[in-house]
């Protein structure tokens, strides 16, 4: 018998971690899972946002094609998840965190949810939805207010979650027949406040300052301007509170590591550990200040890149794989690993397949973004050393990373007089045509948008509800009497 266990985080950078050679961080349970399993180098989400990516995971298929697009439009049950498929298969399938689906009320393809975190009164993010005519976000400063040692309502969550995990594994239950678990902890995502014993490992004084952080070396992308005109974070930080906030990031990586090892702990105390392939992942990255970004929404490999791990029976030990990969291979691998066939039209592939082939660094890996803070889609693809990422009716922009890896030089606008830039920038559109029309897309999107806008009693209604810069808990929702 067969288990698979996903350990899933929330806003973890893919170089956030010992084993991808972060010289600051502290992430020991993690760098061992990696020694004795398979590390994806280069793994992305399908979209920088936490909503529209977790409805993806569940369904394996691209945002543009399930249609949760963005933070008020969260997964609902009404298309076939994973996790309905191994269910229907007779795997127990058990969620113990975060979600953010709608509701617990729909049937999200789980045997059970133990402690979920769902979208605020089964809506979300109303106010990101208002893309045309964008509001100011005054919620913004509360990320750099938050900064600072101590607990947290996210910080105590994790607990719970890693304490229930660890009971559920357990359980003489878990004996019983094949299972799959979906533990999903929140930190490291802000607020950045982050438990003593962990904040003591990191002196904000030894932080160093972010990539292309000067004014001068700041992307002029027209597009980008308008992300970080709305998500102003940065206006709210000065030097000593950025390094003060960098500490406490990796002070809550550490943390989230810890609860990681703890499960893990668990899951080998149970005896089943020989029998269970395991899965680290998170679902997007956190900028940091980069390029005078904060959070997620942009497609720098610290929003869009995320951190990959498999383990287990049949993985191979300590290898690298180079193959771009997503967390659309997510479903494809649980379908595999419980002998469950993949609906041929999705286009994840099991990371068991990606890790025992040759690399293949021509695959191409597709990411998107049509939630707040834009004003219009972005399309991201991957292959090789070049990204490219088009937005519909701006300019592009394209990155040889292996050359800039820390993308300061965008070469979109060298096409006329380099012909292997032109080149490259033809491939990366023709590579995202075969995936999608981006401007049908991007109308798509917006007629579907202005629809839910309507539904939810207009533009006003939506600037004036459930505006807020993280989701609340379960236990804060309960208090404020809203509806889970």
């Amino acid at each position: 018998m067969t288990n698979f266990l996903i350990l899933i985080s929330d806003e973890h950078r893919r170089d956030a971690m010992g084993c991808m050679g972060h010289s600051v961080v502290q992430t020991p349970h993690l760098d061992a899972l990696a020694a004795r399993g398979t590390l994806f180098e280069n793994a992305y989400t399908p979209s920088p946002m936490c909503v529209p990516t977790r409805a993806a995971i569940a369904c394996g298929d691209h945002v543009h094609r399930t249609r949760f697009w963005d933070s008020a439009t969260p997964y609902n049950g009404s298309r076939t998840s994973w996790m309905h498929r191994l269910r229907n298969a007779g795997v127990h399938v058990a969620s113990i965190g975060k979600l953010h689906f709608r509701s617990g009320t729909d049937d999200n393809g789980f045997s059970e949810e133990i402690l979920p975190m769902h979208v605020v009164g089964g809506v979300g993010w109303a106010v990101g939805l208002l893309r045309e005519n964008t509001p100011d976000y005054d919620a913004a400063a509360e990320l750099a207010a938050d900064v600072g040692t101590g607990e947290s309502s996210y910080t105590a969550y994790d607990r719970d979650i890693t304490e229930a995990a660890c009971a559920w594994l357990h359980a003489p239950e878990r004996a019983e027949k094949p299972w799959a678990a979906f533990v999903s902890l929140v930190s490291p995502h802000y607020p950045l406040t982050a438990p003593e014993d962990w904040a003591k490992l990191y002196a904000p004084e030894d932080m160093d300052l972010p990539v292309g952080y000067a004014q001068d070396a700041r992307p002029s992308h027209s597009e980008l301007a308008n992300v970080m005109s709305f998500f102003d974070y940065d206006r709210h930080f000065d030097e000593a509170r950025l390094k003060k906030a960098k500490a406490a990031y990796f002070a809550l990586t550490s943390f989230m590591d810890d609860c990681v090892g703890r499960v893990l702990a668990a899951l080998a105390a149970s005896g089943q550990a020989k029998d269970t392939v395991v899965l680290y992942v998170s679902d997007h990255g956190e900028m940091l200040g980069d390029h005078g970004f904060w959070t997620k929404q942009v497609m720098y490999e610290a929003s869009a890149g995320v951190p990959m791990i498999l383990a287990g029976p049949g993985v191979p030990e300590s290898k690298r794989v180079r193959t771009g990969t997503g967390l659309l291979d997510v479903s494809a691998t649980a379908l595999d690993v419980l002998g469950t066939s993949q609906a041929a039209e999705l286009p994840g592939r099991s990371l068991f397949d990606l890790a025992r082939a040759p690399d293949d660094p021509d695959r191409t890996i597709f990411s998107e973004y049509h939630d707040g803070g834009s004003t219009t889609g972005t399309f991201m693809v991957r292959w090789q050393d070049w990204k490219y990422v088009h937005y519909v009716g701006h300019a592009p922009q394209l990155f040889d990373l292996k050359a800039d890896a820390c993308e300061l030089m965008d070469l979109a606008g060298c096409a006329a007089t380099d012909a292997r830039v032109a080149a490259a920038l033809a491939e990366g559109e023709r590579r995202l045509r075969e995936i999608c029309d981006p401007e049908a897309v991007n109308a798509q999107c917006f007629a579907d948008q202005k629809a839910r806008i309507a539904a939810l009693g207009g533009e006003q209604a939506c600037r004036e509800a459930y505006v807020f810069n993280h989701t609340p808990t379960p236990d804060e929702q309960t208090r404020e009497g809203s509806p889970l």
